[in-house]
């Protein structure tokens, strides 16, 4: 009796070479039913095929020379099991592992060694070659192992081990010598350091690379032998002839560097990767209004900044870019194209003129009535799409009034109705009613619509007002006016020079708050190290608070050194000399910036409501004093909603009213 004791096993296991007929017994290393001899221990129930039984603790393979694979009973990883290099696959059982993170089932480990290595070549003669004329749906799907591309058009092979090769990668030489790379041979391996291609610059994750791990230098098994002639008059009129030299270059189309293969225009004198052949010509990006079109290189006086739209680093004006001549935006091409969701391509010139002809979107008002005396303007009527009553310019600002687009303060002139309490600023009632917001993924114009409650889908902030909503695609998603006409650069009165948009930038702290920025999008400074939260910046420049009879003003430093004169008024905790605060000169108060906007800063003050769960109407208001919710009990510090009759006591947290719905009195717009 054969006895064999396994590592993965604390009992010893007795061999047997019959098949179990009493019932299924499957193998604990491969999770495969077992059909031959197997080593089980019966009591545990515990078996393994004998294949599984007799692997090796330590296999050489030879598509990752680099180091030897260890045979584990389970996941090295503390956090889930990994994916099978070989098949894609969760390794749920053994597995073979590689330090630099190559994982591999023990089946895949096997096969890949033995059919891949031993009986590559001979492969073609146990399965047929097959055509992919006439595919089944599931081929279209299918990629070669090996390459990593469709099978579709091409001859390949299906063996039964569940993975198609090209004929053609078949019959790809284990090691091969390149002109790019003439220090040492190259071997065909698994691409375990995820390393680009150094023709098309280009990363394959999975499949089978030709690689130098000496010095990290790895081709794509297609990019072996590129074309030596490239030809696309869609992107470029003159064909481009290879250059197979090890060569430092920079690219004039992407404006980085290149070290190998280079293709060259030589009637207009210009030297590309491969890749970058077929860059479109014509694409329309989130970061800008207008289609922006390829430039080889862009003339120093058509561009008023060198500064890239997206990064805001400079642009090598004399090297590839995308640029638009009717705003002077330029970006860098690597940015415009870093996310495929980022841009379109535009096909044709004649649309791209189309585009860029479409002047200002629709108004959202029109003109009734102007009054003059000479030729100074003194009234000024107007119908808002938004109001069933004519607006009338005025100057008279009254103690705090809101605006009904925005919900902010109303200092300056403004639109007002003569019969209900509905105002708007000049600027929002002037806002278009279709509009495309910059830096959304989806780049039709956004509907403008009135009398909204919602959360703007870019500052997370519950809001009142006007909203900007897409109509073509699902999302549901609507954006805060002032939100969509935020534009980069941004000039912020609390720093000397234009600060940027970035989606990420770790590693600083917000000047506004004193929060980290890790994480979230900012307004940032390339020039020194001044950042902003992207809520922070929209922190209005006045604002009101009940604890001060007068408006209060936006700081954005400390004059005052004396310690302990930096305490918030309001919550009598320690404030930060260095971060925003708002301030009442007369009274000389100071609060932090949350103390006074408080959790619902958006939120029209004034404004009527129904709820279904109160019969009268109710009004949002910020209480100078702080009576006790009807609902929670707690203390109405921020905004809540008081009932409009005089009999009734009724006032509760407006947080306290967010699992109801609310409306809006005079509209049916609902959110």
């Amino acid at each position: 009796m054969e006895v064999l004791r396994h590592f993965s096993h604390e009992h010893p296991l007795i061999f047997n070479e019959e098949r179990s007929h009493e019932s299924e017994v499957y193998c604990s290393a491969c999770g495969e039913l077992v059909l031959g001899p197997r080593f089980s221990c019966m009591d545990c129930g515990f078996h393994l095929d004998k294949n599984c039984a007799e692997a090796p603790d330590v296999m050489n393979h030879p598509f990752h020379r680099k180091h030897n694979l260890e045979l584990k009973a389970s996941s090295p990883y503390d956090d889930g099991s990994p994916l099978c290099g070989f098949c894609n696959n969760i390794c749920w059982n053994f597995l073979y592992h590689c330090s630099c993170n190559l994982d591999f089932h023990i089946k895949c480990a096997f096969l890949s060694y033995k059919v891949l290595k031993n009986d590559f070549r001979e492969l073609q003669h146990l399965v047929p070659i097959i055509s992919s004329e006439g595919h089944s749906r599931e081929l279209e799907k299918a990629q070669c192992f090996a390459c990593q591309k469709s099978l579709l058009d091409s001859v390949y092979i299906s063996p039964d081990y569940g993975f198609h090769l090209h004929k053609k990668c078949l019959e790809l030489p284990l090691e091969i010598n390149h002109p790019c790379h003439r220090h040492h041979s190259l071997f065909l391996q698994f691409n375990s350091d995820h390393l680009p291609c150094q023709i098309c610059q280009e990363t394959q994750h999975e499949g089978l690379v030709y690689c130098c791990s000496i010095c990290k230098f790895v081709l794509h098994t297609g990019c072996v032998s590129p074309p030596p002639i490239i030809e696309d008059p869609s992107t470029h009129k003159h064909p481009f002839t290879r250059c197979l030299k090890n060569l430092s270059f920079n690219c004039d189309a992407c404006g980085t560097l290149g070290n190998y293969v280079s293709y060259n225009c030589l009637t207009c004198s210009l030297m590309v990767h491969k890749k970058c052949i077929t860059l479109p010509r014509f694409i329309k990006s989130i970061w800008h209004d207008h289609p922006i079109s390829h430039n080889y290189f862009v003339v120093d006086n058509e561009c008023t900044t060198r500064d890239c739209g997206f990064c805001h680093e400079d642009v090598n004006m004399e090297s590839g870019s995308y640029y638009c001549s009717k705003c002077k935006f330029i970006i860098h091409v690597n940015c415009a194209l870093q996310d495929a969701r980022w841009y379109y391509k535009i096909e044709s010139k004649d649309k791209v003129n189309a585009m860029s002809a479409v002047g200002a979107l629709d108004p959202s008002f029109v003109v009734i009535k102007t009054t003059k005396i000479g030729e100074e303007i003194i009234n000024v009527e107007i119908k808002h799409f938004s109001h069933q009553h004519n607006l009338l310019l005025s100057n008279e600002v009254k103690d705090r009034m809101y605006c009904d687009g925005c919900s902010q303060l109303i200092l300056t002139s403004f639109y007002g109705c003569l019969e209900c309490d509905f105002f708007l600023h000049k600027y929002c009632a002037k806002l278009p009613e279709k509009k495309q917001v910059i830096s959304l993924y989806h780049q039709d114009p956004l509907s403008l619509i009135p009398h909204c409650i919602f959360k703007c889908a870019l500052c997370r902030f519950m809001r009142s007002g006007f909203a900007y909503k897409c109509e073509v695609y699902m999302c549901n998603d609507l954006i805060r006016v002032r939100c969509a006409e935020i534009h980069l650069p941004y000039k912020s009165r609390g720093h000397k020079h234009p600060i940027h948009f970035y989606p990420q930038l770790n590693g600083l702290s917000c000047n506004a708050c004193g929060g980290s920025t890790d994480g979230v999008s900012i307004y940032g400074c390339k020039t020194c190290s001044f950042a902003v939260h992207y809520q922070c910046i929209l922190a209005p420049q006045i604002a009101w608070h009940n604890w001060d009879k007068h408006f209060l003003t936006l700081r954005y430093h400390e004059d005052n050194d004396y310690s302990e004169y930096h305490c918030c008024d309001i919550c009598e905790e320690k404030r930060s000399p260095n971060t925003w605060f708002y301030h009442c000169a007369i009274c000389d108060n100071s609060a932090h910036l949350h103390c006074v906007l408080g959790d619902y800063p958006f939120i029209k003050r004034g404004r009527t409501f129904m709820t279904n769960d109160h019969q009268h109407t109710l009004i949002s208001v910020q209480k100078a004093h702080h009576p006790k919710c009807c609902k929670c009990g707690e203390p109405c510090f921020d905004l809540a909603l008081e009932c409009l009759e005089e009999e009734c006591k009724y006032i509760s947290h407006w947080r306290c009213n967010s699992n109801y719905k609310i409306l809006w009195k005079e509209s049916k717009n609902l959110v």
